[in-house]
């Protein structure tokens, strides 16, 4: 867990993750780690951009997304995992702690940056949620840019959908394991005018059902902001995660039980793990404090201060 509060005055912070649950240290090789913490920092400084230039939260986690998204590294967006059909289909949500408007998709196949989608949805229709061939569609309408569907599918996410459907063969139907369950971008920030805002991408997981959505786009299970509470956006087993309500439990936690961010993600997330499920989740209050809690042996992580000052860390 990492929990940071910042000094008094107006200030911004940005936390990200780009999964959890899918980090073995022994595996981790050094060029592979050092690719990792790239990455990250990548996606820190274009949201830090955003909030030092006095821009709003929303723009800020929405940058850094984006550049996850951008990355075939991370399970959203260009590198995101295969399904049993051997395609690809993405998730994302948006949420504007101001306001609680949100808007996410689920199940888009040709859009570059599904959380472009999301926020259109938020800000450009009526709903919270597009689905399908609907979002995809949409997407189409606002002109967002599309790909083609050899756009997703890197060599390293093919791999991984062999591997696990020989596992399946090999051990009679064996269900994947919590790691092959795991892979999610996500992003929360506070900005000057103390506005939250929380943002989740995700690819699913390798070998899902085609048609299955997860926790990611779910509004409060994967993702949540009020300016009241906290913004939260969370990676790992999203059937669990929706039963628990994860995103939302944070949030209910610090209002009316009144506990700090740190004591409210970890306990949310022990509901998790007593329904078997794995993950973590980043959390952050209107007072820049930040929690990153996981219960699996890592999870990819970063935050920026005010001063600029970059944090990044994969394993517990």
């Amino acid at each position: 867990m990492i929990a940071r509060a910042m000094r008094s005055g107006p200030h911004v912070v940005l936390a990200i993750h780009g999964g959890a649950g899918t980090i073995s240290r022994a595996d981790m090789k050094p060029r592979r780690e050092m690719q990792y913490r790239r990455g990250l920092e990548r996606a820190l400084q274009a949201g830090y951009k955003v909030l030092a230039a006095g821009g709003a939260s929303l723009d800020a986690v929405m940058a850094a997304v984006i550049v996850l998204e951008d990355d075939p590294l991370f399970n959203a967006g260009r590198g995101a995992v295969f399904n049993a059909a051997g395609t690809h289909e993405l998730d994302a949500a948006i949420m504007d702690g101001a306001t609680r408007r949100a808007g996410a998709v689920a199940g888009i196949r040709r859009a570059k940056n599904p959380i472009c989608v999301a926020r259109a949805v938020m800000e450009k229709t009526e709903h919270v949620l597009l689905a399908g061939t609907g979002a995809d569609r949409f997407a189409r309408a606002q002109k967002f840019l599309l790909v083609p569907p050899e756009y997703f599918s890197t060599r390293s996410r093919l791999t991984a959908l062999k591997r696990v459907r020989q596992r399946i063969l090999d051990r009679a139907l064996r269900a994947p394991s919590g790691a092959e369950k795991h892979g999610t971008v996500g992003a929360v920030a506070l900005d000057r005018n103390g506005n939250l805002a929380a943002a989740t991408s995700t690819g699913g997981y390798t070998n899902k059902m085609s048609g299955r959505v997860g926790d990611s786009p779910i509004i409060g299970a994967g993702t949540y902001a009020d300016n009241e509470s906290c913004a939260v956006s969370a990676t790992g087993q999203g059937e669990v995660f929706m039963r628990a309500v994860l995103a939302y439990d944070v949030s209910a936690r610090m209002r009316y039980l009144h506990e700090p961010v740190e004591v409210a993600a970890c306990r949310a997330l022990a509901r998790v793990a007593a329904l078997d499920g794995t993950g973590g989740l980043i959390a952050l209050d209107r007072r820049g404090r930040v929690a990153m809690p996981c219960n699996t042996e890592g999870m990819y992580r970063g935050s920026v201060q005010s001063d600029g000052a970059l944090t990044i860390e994969l394993f517990r």
